[in-house]
């Protein structure tokens, strides 16, 4: 089979397994990696071996763009310590403890390559544990820490990765040489990713065009990670500090390129998610061939280290949890600590991904011990994918890890729903006396009530669930309008086949009726 036909049947196979998990609520990612295993050893499927540079480019970084701009920049700045501890810390802490387990374990490997190995399983990859969380009704503060941690971790390994392999590699570093590429890095990186973010924000300001908006969003993460890579600074943290400054400032742009680059980085996660983890499980065969004849000594060393880097987490994160209230009075009563059970749930929220497989296939021919790096690196994603990923819901189930302020959360947005209505409201008064185009009274007294409405949905939330109450006037509000929307596209479709209108006046009429039942289900409980 030629490698383009590998290609699209890996994609379109990745994309059908993903839907049927998704309709039957299952993890796709470890269905997609033992797919992939499966799909290795079959006649004819050709080893598709990861291309470190292509992975890093085209795969991590716009996942990572695509996260950032979801993500919450003022809930990151508020939890700065535990993310900053989680994604600086610990895999510095993680690349040390393996590297020296695997340097006394594996005779080939000596201390730099083994700090190698360290630094490449270091970075676990959230996607899996955020899907879990998301879907299990984790607390918000976790589920910010921990997709703070995967936006920044990944960053912090590969620079621990650049600094070991040059020292296995045989040059010559000093820590000071050693806290110079850091310090690059992290404040190279930062700055790049703040220019760009700032130049792109303003650039989108004056086009006042959706389409060019969204097309030029989808060149900005490929652009800002060569910019930072070629200034030798952090491509992976340049990207993220643009992502998080464009996602904080996107209130300010649009709809339509809002509504448009949401659609489009959702379908681009999807396929990229999909891929990569069918990906992993594809590269077995590859491994196992570069690892030569004699795997038995191999699997031992990969379940030690394993278990190093799996038990590192929970050494590092309950210290990191609890030592800051110990020693400091105003990190105490800013932020009383938590119950143990949150602690154990992020340590045990460490599966490893793709940032591990591609760093591994990184590592040059001259680093001794490559071939067992890579499939010791290649045992311990596969190992944590399953371990975690099939046993973190029934910790999270067992542990009783939930978010119990949703309450609170809803009153708070009811709260800001009505102050926004008041507002508005108050600007329709100051229309209507400036008025002088003909506007009725009826027109404003309609755009009142819809106005009214849209605040009551939200209070709605904090009384009784409909199955004890019945439904609410949002609901069937909600209910009579979707069927009333389905019988005018039904309409407007037979008018089209009829021909009577053409495409274009349905296609123009359908994207108002889609943003009106896109509102809808955005009120949704």
């Amino acid at each position: 089979m030629h490698v383009e036909l590998t290609l699209l049947v890996l994609v379109l196979g990745a994309l059908a397994i993903t839907a049927v998990c998704r309709r039957f609520d299952v993890s796709a990612p470890l269905v997609l990696v033992v797919a992939g295993i499966a799909a290795s050893f079959l006649p004819g499927v050709e080893s598709l071996e990861i291309e470190p540079d292509v992975v890093l480019l085209v795969v991590l970084t716009p996942l990572l763009y695509s996260a950032a701009l979801e993500s919450s920049y003022l809930g990151i700045r508020a939890n700065r310590r535990p993310i900053g501890l989680l994604a600086v810390g610990l895999p510095a802490f993680t690349a040390l403890v393996v590297g020296l387990v695997a340097f006394w374990l594996v005779p080939e490997l000596s201390l730099p390559a083994a700090l190698v190995l360290g630094a490449v399983v270091a970075p676990p990859d959230a996607v899996s544990a955020l899907a879990v969380g998301r879907r299990l009704g984790l607390p918000r503060r976790v589920m910010t820490i921990l997709g703070g941690e995967s936006l920044i971790n990944d960053a912090t390994a590969l620079t621990l990765f650049r600094v070991f392999v040059a020292v296995a590699a045989g040059q010559t570093l000093t820590f000071l040489d050693a806290g110079g590429m850091f310090l690059l890095a992290a404040v190279g990186g930062t700055a790049i990713g703040l220019a760009v973010g700032w130049v792109v924000h303003r650039v989108r300001m004056l086009l006042h065009d959706a389409r060019v908006e969204s097309a030029l969003g989808l060149v900005v993460p490929f652009a800002v990670y060569l910019i930072a890579e070629e200034a030798h600074t952090s491509g992976v943290l340049a990207v993220v500090v643009t992502g998080l400054y464009l996602g904080h400032h996107a209130p300010e742009g649009g709809y339509a390129s809002r509504l448009q680059e949401q659609a489009v980085w959702q379908a681009s996660d999807t396929i990229l998610e999909s891929v990569v983890f069918a990906l992993i499980g594809l590269q077995l065969t590859s491994v196992i061939a570069q690892a030569g004849p004699d795997l038995g000594p191999l699997v031992l060393y990969g379940l030690v280290v394993t278990a190093a880097t799996v038990i590192s987490r929970p050494l590092w994160v309950f210290p990191a949890t609890y030592l800051p209230r110990v020693l400091f009075k105003g990190v105490r009563e800013a932020d009383p600590r938590p119950r143990w059970q949150v602690p154990a749930v992020i340590s045990w929220s460490g599966m490893r991904g793709v940032v591990t497989l591609a760093a591994a296939f990184a590592i040059p021919a001259d680093v001794p011990g490559r071939d067992t790096i890579l499939f010791l690196a290649f045992f311990v994603t596969i190992a944590t994918l399953l371990l975690h990923g099939l046993t973190l819901p029934a910790v999270i189930h067992r542990l009783g890890v939930r978010d119990t302020g949703g309450q609170a959360q809803v009153l708070a947005e009811a709260q800001a729903q009505y102050a926004a209505v008041q507002a508005s409201i108050g600007r329709l008064d100051e229309l209507m006396a400036d008025d002088v185009g003909g506007a009725t009274s009826h027109t404003a007294e309609k755009l009142r009530r819809f106005a009214q409405m849209r605040a009551n949905q939200v209070w709605e939330q904090l009384g009784r669930p409909d199955s004890e109450a019945g439904e609410s006037p949002g609901a069937a509000y909600r209910r009579l309008r979707r069927e009333m929307l389905a019988r005018e596209r039904d309409t407007f479709v037979a008018h089209r086949d009829a021909g009577d209108i053409d495409d274009e006046i349905l296609r123009r009429v359908q994207r108002q009726l889609d943003l009106e039942e896109a509102m809808l289900a955005r009120d949704d409980p």
